[in-house]
């Protein structure tokens, strides 16, 4: 059970660290292929490209995990706790209802990506395979965003989500 709990705990900051790494080899292949040989490799470029568009995307749900998400907050400083935490429920389950109907709205997308495939120039595969970390991605936002709702109200430190450094 303890490497099934590091793979959830660690999940995006392993494929992160893949992606990344993918695609900073990629790039020093080209980099390396063009002073010395004089020439580029082109499924190095297509690959980095495709490594870095997962790796933000996987960036997006490691961030929700860590709770780390871009807030505009200056508004709720003269709110107490109850009404800040309401309003950042709300503004959560919004998020949270957005990324669910994005990522399903995008399923028949991806769908018709592998009926009626494009193929990715210099790698050959069908494109709808990079395509579908969006869906991916946006249910993994989601479940981090609930997860962590669920661990606060569990360990009692909900209140932690509205607290503003010169509060505690």
């Amino acid at each position: 059970m303890s490497i099934l709990k590091k793979v959830y705990d660690y999940f995006e900051e392993g494929l992160c660290c893949i992606m990344l790494s993918a695609m900073i080899l990629c790039l020093m292949a080209q980099v390396a292929a063009r002073m010395t040989l004089g020439t580029s490799i082109a499924w190095t470029e297509e690959l980095s490209r495709y490594t870095f568009l997962w790796s933000v995307f996987l960036g997006a749900a490691l961030v929700a995990k860590r709770g780390a998400h871009v807030r505009v907050t200056a508004q709720f400083l003269w709110m107490g706790d109850k009404a800040r935490m309401f309003f950042r429920v709300i503004g959560d389950i919004i998020w949270v209802c957005f990324l669910i109907f994005i990522a399903f709205s995008s399923l028949p997308v991806i769908e018709e990506g592998f009926e009626f495939p494009e193929i990715s120039p210099t790698m050959g595969f069908a494109k709808a395979w990079v395509e579908s970390i969006i869906p991916f991605s946006f249910v993994l936002v989601a479940w981090r965003i609930v997860a962590d709702y669920y661990i606060r109200w569990k360990n009692g430190t909900l209140n932690g989500l509205v607290r503003f450094e010169e509060d505690v």
